[in-house]
């Protein structure tokens, strides 16, 4: 679990400006003579009726409403604001208990006095900030926080009569009871600080399912959205407390359907925790991913978004995803919407999303590789990557290759790829590097890397792609990631996988090797050859 923090985010602060007008004085020498009270007398009709006018021109009749939504909206804004001041305090007060410990371990009295006294105003401070933009705090929330308080100060005394005796003894005596003491500060805190995110999630809960307004809707989706960015935790207490539930609803309504690439996009971010699964299954939210994505009236921009949530609840990543049986029910469907989505994508993300969601359920079951081969799925994204400005990165090129890869265990696959000029494809990608040294973007390009050598070793059991890559000059290429460590970025699993392709191409083509790269890179054991590739120094003469 990460520790309370801030994750990032785009605070939005309102400015309210009062503009007076400019008052202009009269040239004309009666009007100044004039009693002032009188002339208002005077003209007050005219310039009533003429305010009256501009008003019923320029403004609704009734402003209760927009009004109310501004304040509620506005509202949002800085809860969200002084929600992520209160988890900036937490995280904080937590890292301080921590060091605490640390510097009691090691008996610096002084350091552990001056600490304590720090973590008891954090504390104070961020009870009083929480309790200035919150005004229904539970009875239980009240509790606590004196619970907190009171124990803060016993934990500040313990540890100023420390710092007042030099005794040894009673020094030693001492530190078991502030341990303990230390330890009822922690689990308080602990407490408070999951009442209060359940009460902020509650809240906002509350919103969607009540509220009838849609710009109040989305302000609460946003505000819910940027507490799942907050971590595994947050989005658990948001999932116990039906977020999954409240956010299908939405989904399920078509006056909000404006509202749907926003609400995926926080279902995919909940998601990713077991409570969050569970309550996905609970309400049947498979089927409904599966409505939406075969849905031709909805925009790309909810089909990706959709795909996203696909992605994330068949990540391979995860180890509770085996309970989710009506997925294999709605498979085909959903199989077959990714794919057209992948060949319609307009634009790279969209392409990324439907790809990864494709690639992630290749691992899910077996069957989704024939019907990918059904589809002509192989055909469409190898045809996907010849454009550049829909595979644009080695993100994307990483979803494709490992389709191709779980594909080729198909003896049928072969063919499909000769015709698509598959075996080429797979040959650029043993050169992908990365050009911003992002270490993200570096691993993307090792998986490329492997991933495709591990394709062309299953795809070579056909003589028909094997030849294609020797006339490639596929051997070569693997033999230089072998025996240059900075061509595949010293990466084992890049290693394993070309030795393995090479040997599988070896048997096909004997001839292409020399006598010393079959010697130490074919002939030897798998595991001899990777040890002498892997101790292997750089050469540069």
């Amino acid at each position: 679990m990460q520790p309370y923090g801030i994750a990032g985010g785009n605070s939005k602060v309102v400015l309210l400006y009062l503009i007076l007008p400019a008052l202009s004085l009269p040239s004309s020498m009666h009007l100044i003579q004039m009693d002032s009270v009188q002339r208002w007398m005077e003209d007050l009709k005219l310039m009533t009726d003429c305010e009256c006018m501009c008003i019923l021109q320029s403004k609704p009749i009734s402003i209760e409403k927009d009004e109310q939504k501004e304040v509620i909206l506005s509202s949002q804004y800085r809860t969200c604001d002084n929600l992520q001041l209160l988890l900036k305090r937490a995280w904080i007060i937590s890292t301080e208990l921590t060091r605490i410990a640390q510097k009691l371990e090691k008996n610096r009295w002084q350091r552990v006095h001056s600490m304590t006294v720090r973590v008891n105003c954090h504390v104070r401070s961020m009870i009083n900030e929480y309790n200035t933009f919150t005004r229904n705090s539970s009875e239980e929330m009240h509790q606590f926080e004196k619970l907190l308080i009171d124990k803060c100060s016993e934990f500040t005394a313990f540890t100023e009569r420390c710092i007042q005796t030099e005794d040894e003894q009673i020094l030693k005596s001492m530190k078991s009871s502030i341990n303990e003491t230390l330890t009822n500060v922690a689990q308080y805190f602990g407490q408070l600080i999951e009442l209060v995110l359940t009460h902020e999630a509650q809240n906002l809960l509350r919103q969607i399912e009540l509220s009838d307004s849609m710009y109040i809707t989305e302000s609460a989706i946003s505000s819910l959205f940027s507490l799942t960015q907050e971590g595994s935790h947050l989005c658990r207490i948001i999932a116990k407390e039906g977020g999954v539930v409240a956010l299908f609803k939405i989904c399920r309504q078509d006056c909000f359907r404006c509202l749907y690439p926003q609400t995926l996009r926080t279902l995919a971010s909940i998601c990713c925790v077991e409570e969050g699964m569970h309550q996905l299954e609970k309400v049947d939210g498979i089927l409904c991913l599966a409505d939406i994505l075969t849905d031709n009236s909805h925009s790309e921009a909810t089909h990706a978004e959709a795909a996203a949530v696909i992605a994330q609840i068949t990540s391979p990543h995860l180890t509770f995803t085996q309970h989710l049986s009506s997925f294999l029910e709605n498979m085909e469907e959903i199989v077959t919407a990714l794919v057209k989505l992948c060949q319609e994508a307009s634009s790279g993300e969209v392409f990324l999303l439907a790809s990864a969601a494709l690639a992630n359920i290749t691992f899910f079951d077996t069957m989704a590789c024939e019907i990918l081969l059904q589809l002509n799925a192989m055909k469409i994204l190898l045809a996907a990557c010849s454009d550049k400005h829909i595979v644009d990165t080695p993100y994307s090129r990483d979803q494709v290759v490992t389709i191709l890869a779980n594909m080729s265990v198909l003896d049928q696959c072969a063919s499909e790829i000769i015709q698509g000029n598959g075996v080429q494809l797979l040959m650029e990608m043993l050169f992908e590097r990365s050009s911003s040294g992002n270490s993200a973007e570096v691993a993307a390009c090792e998986r490329v890397q492997q991933k495709s050598a591990v394709t062309l070793a299953r795809l070579s059991r056909d003589p028909e792609v094997a030849d294609a890559a020797v006339k490639l000059s596929c051997i070569p290429r693997l033999i230089k990631l072998c025996r240059s460590p900075t061509e595949r970025n010293n990466s084992d699993s890049v290693l394993v996988a070309c030795l393995a392709a090479l040997r599988r191409l070896a048997v096909m083509s004997p001839e292409g090797l020399e006598d010393s790269d079959f010697q130490q890179l074919v002939k030897p054991r798998l595991v001899d050859s990777f040890l002498l590739c892997t101790n292997m120094e750089e050469s540069f003469v």
